[in-house]
């Protein structure tokens, strides 16, 4: 077994020395433009992450949180109206919605995908409900025909959390495409990641997108004509170049995750639960999480001790944090999420690990049970 000294969970330094000439042209191209909020290279970015995505628009706005809360505001939720969210997220999905009054209504997660659980999901839906907003989670795409299906059958608003989902596609169609509106982010450590926060909102609507791109500036049409109060969320100049850069790159980015993920595949498979993936999606592993058996502490510890750093995403799921405390949740209104969080492990997966340092980390983990 070939011994590495560290094994990170991600390397944004080794990830900006690949790409180092490109980078640093590309702020020095904003900073000379002085092109700091709006501009030249915000519209690049923006067209090209609508044809990478395969919508007619995209809008940079300052995080993939506030893309969430703009797009639901933008299409008329309110206080007083109900938000479907999966119960296996990071709280940035469900903190959206209450942050414009609405109330979330949490529903559990598929025991295999953990994904938004679409068999669960009809008995959620009440005559308050406007939205339902499936997380892509881990970078699978969500079961989407029957969600939408439900959508269509109570003309709910489908709004794609695409956060971790840069690049995936759902029986040939790109996320950021299968709902009435996708949101992302660009937080330095997704798939697609920019040196700071920044987020964006892809739609087909071209009223949509309109009332989003001022909402997101002041409710302006220009400098100081404000038709509406809206907010100050906008990508800056510098992150849209970086996101530039960085997008021709994800491509290729993204078939080095998939070929980690089929290395951990191969050799996990018969000592730990491995991701399953759904028939006809392109996983494309912003997370690579596996379930453990025994005492997990132990194994985190071990790898540690091998120089193997990881995660857990997410060690509460949000209907059990303190922030929904007033929801009064209790395990078996969530089983699935709940019984999971103590077994899910996130492994070092990024598009600039090698082969070589995924057998590794294979290689200690079957060290592990091996011994007992």
């Amino acid at each position: 077994m070939k011994k590495f000294e560290k094994v990170p969970f991600a390397d944004l330094r080794a990830q900006y020395l690949l790409i180092k000439g490109e980078m640093d042209a590309a702020i020095e191209s904003v900073i000379m433009d002085s092109a700091f909020i709006g501009g030249k290279h915000v519209k690049d970015f923006e067209e090209s992450f609508a044809k990478y995505t395969k919508t007619k628009h995209a809008i940079g706005v300052g995080n993939g949180t506030d893309a969430l809360s703009v797009s639901l505001k933008c299409l008329g939720v309110a206080a007083g109206d109900e938000v479907i969210a999966p119960a296996n997220s990071f709280i940035a999905t469900s903190e959206a919605v209450t942050a414009i009054g609405a109330k979330v209504v949490f529903v559990d997660c598929n025991p295999k995908s953990y994904n938004i659980d679409t068999n669960k999901l009809e008995k959620a839906i009440t005559k308050k409900t406007k939205a339902i907003i499936p997380v892509h989670l881990y970078g699978q795409p969500a079961d989407m025909d029957k969600l939408t299906g439900f959508a269509e059958a109570y003309n709910l608003y489908v709004i794609e959390d695409a956060a971790q989902a840069h690049g995936a596609l759902y029986k040939g169609r790109a996320v950021g495409t299968l709902g009435y509106a996708a949101c992302f982010s660009f937080f330095p450590g997704k798939n697609l990641g920019a040196y700071g926060d920044a987020g964006a909102v892809t739609t087909n609507n071209d009223n949509l997108a309109v009332k989003i791109k001022m909402y997101a500036n002041h409710g302006r049409v220009d400098k100081y004509n404000h038709e509406f109060e809206g907010i100050n969320s906008r990508l800056d100049g510098l992150q849209a170049a970086i996101l530039n850069v960085k997008l021709r790159h994800l491509d290729s980015w993204t078939m080095k995750r998939r070929q980690i993920a089929d290395i951990y595949n191969e050799k996990l498979k018969d000592v730990v639960i491995t991701p399953w993936v759904m028939p006809d999606v392109t996983h494309v592993y912003h997370l690579y999480v596996i379930q453990v058996h025994g005492d997990r502490q132990k194994l985190i510890k071990h790898l540690s001790e091998h120089g193997i750093s990881t995660g857990i995403h997410y060690p509460t799921p949000p209907p059990f944090l303190k922030a929904y405390g007033y929801l009064s949740h209790k395990p078996e209104d969530f089983p699935v999420s709940f019984g999971l969080k103590d077994k899910i492990l996130s492994l070092p997966i990024h598009g600039d690990m090698t082969d070589e340092q995924a057998h590794y980390v294979t290689d200690v983990i079957r060290d592990f049970y091996n011994a007992g």
